[in-house]
């Protein structure tokens, strides 16, 4: 009967080692959580600071380019402007044709060019 007795003892004294050890790993489980947190709203602070600033100094930079901008070409004659306007439209009229080709996707588009000399050629007859 006193073996088993202690063993009782010693079973229970087991019992209370595993439940404190059991407690510390929960204790310890707590902090680390609390860090991670801790952390996590320090890096959502940090990248909100980091976007607001990056923000002021977009707006900084395109202030600057449109004051230069203004500064450099204050006002374009209107023929530089037709020019502009006709090559960019242009160049949006063409996209769709190259874009496939640019991307590696598709061959040379070989319309392109034929269109192109059949274009030249109807701008110099009208111009006769």
């Amino acid at each position: 009967m006193t073996s088993l007795f202690t063993q009782e003892i010693r079973l229970s004294k087991r019992h209370e080692e595993i439940v404190l050890q059991r407690l510390k790993s929960l204790q310890q489980m707590k902090i680390k959580f609390g860090d991670k947190n801790k952390e996590k709203a320090s890096q959502i602070q940090a990248a909100e600071a980091a976007f607001k600033r990056n923000f002021s100094l977009l707006k900084d930079i395109e202030g600057a380019e449109k004051f230069l901008q203004a500064r450099v070409h204050p006002f374009l004659p209107p023929e530089v402007v037709s020019l502009e306007t006709l090559y960019w439209a242009s160049v949006e009229e063409y996209i769709p044709k190259w874009e496939q080709f640019l991307l590696g996707r598709a061959p040379y588009p070989i319309g392109v060019e034929n269109q192109n000399e059949a274009e030249n050629e109807a701008e110099v007859k009208a111009q006769q």
